[in-house]
């Protein structure tokens, strides 16, 4: 009950910020119409009213004043303000777009959240009620403690990502950066990764190729393995088959994951990175999220300055996720290099 009226309070207290900021977007893009129309009409005002005296008077006034035609500049001027005011409207324009769009995106982020954690805690509660209520054997006590225990590490793991893309955004995250040897130390985290997620060791393929050294931090590299077996595995619609490729040689190392899953079309394939974004597909429609995990993974290969992309051929024919990393250059390759220049 106090999360329900904790999730309504929210809810509301956002839709009011929401549409008092909406609110204010419209009223200065009426503002700027007003001015833009005002001051249109004064300088054709202006223009006309001194073209209309010249030709009235023009012909009757002393001819020892020289009076010129109206200069051509006042209309020049007119055109340059008219394009200037134009194109004010287009950032206004563009800004509103941006801000329906953010307001969509936020709405689906505050919906998938509420369920994320609503469902786990009123699992929590209902096993916590049974319990109580009832004389439950032994055996089935352990179930029911294993399953809240399930729910619970759920719910940490929202309330972290959550948290640790505001660190992340803020510049306040702080990374234990550390070598590693990469054919060694990834496919370890690969495969803790694949047995949290119970995948059977058949259903995943791991191959490496080269050696060479990374410099990482191991607790984020962990976060995106996580997320992206768990977004495979949310989007597959029979058994997961994983492959997973690590090639390294002396200027980067590559990493590829490719699923069996229901594939991507071809205006979603940039779009699954931005934050909130999440995919909707009529034969799985049930996934649910935050938008946030491709996104934390982004942000993570960005802080590691890598580079992260999705592939997919089309739809029911899966989808590959290519990472770009640097390596440590070896200190061998390094005096080579120096020698090649002297030389």
């Amino acid at each position: 009950m106090i999360f329900d009226y904790c999730v309504k309070e929210f809810r509301i207290s956002f839709m009011i910020r929401r549409k008092h900021y909406f609110v204010n977007n419209l009223v200065i893009f009426v503002l700027a119409q007003l001015v833009w129309l005002a001051l249109l009409g004064l300088w054709i005002y202006w223009y006309v009213s001194n073209y209309l005296i010249f030709e009235q008077v023009g012909e009757t006034v002393s001819p020892q004043i020289n009076i010129d035609t109206p200069s051509v500049f006042p209309f020049v001027g007119g055109i340059v303000l008219l394009v200037g005011l134009s194109f004010s409207l287009v950032l206004i324009f563009r800004h509103l777009n941006v801000q329906i769009r953010l307001r969509r995106l936020y709405d689906n982020f505050i919906d998938n959240v509420t369920h994320e954690l609503k469902s786990p805690l009123s699992s929590i509660q209902l096993y916590l009620e049974t319990l109580v209520s009832r004389d439950v054997p032994q055996e089935k006590r352990k179930e029911f403690y294993e399953l809240m225990m399930k729910d619970t590490a759920r719910l940490q793991n929202l309330i972290n990502s959550i948290l640790e893309i505001s660190k992340i955004e803020s510049k306040k995250k702080r990374s234990s950066f550390a070598l590693h040897q990469a054919n060694e130390f990834l496919p370890k985290l690969i495969e803790d990764s694949a047995a949290q997620f119970r995948l059977n060791r058949n259903d995943l393929k791991l191959e490496t190729t080269g050696s060479c050294e990374i410099e990482v931090d191991a607790g984020s590299f962990k976060i995106v393995f996580d997320n992206l077996i768990d977004n495979a595995i949310k989007y597959s619609t029979g058994s997961l088959k994983l492959e997973v490729k690590i090639i390294c040689n002396q200027k980067k190392l590559e990493i590829t994951f490719k699923d069996n899953g229901i594939g991507l079309p071809s205006n979603e394939q940039k779009k699954i990175f931005q934050k909130f974004y999440r995919i909707y597909d009529k034969d799985i429609p049930n996934v649910k999220g935050t938008g946030l995990g491709l996104y934390w993974v982004k942000e993570i290969i960005k802080n590691h300055k890598g580079k992260i992309t999705a592939h997919s051929e089309g739809k029911a024919k899966g989808t590959t996720i290519n990472i770009v990393l640097p390596v440590r250059k070896s200190k061998v390759t390094e005096i080579e290099r120096e020698k090649g220049k002297l030389q």
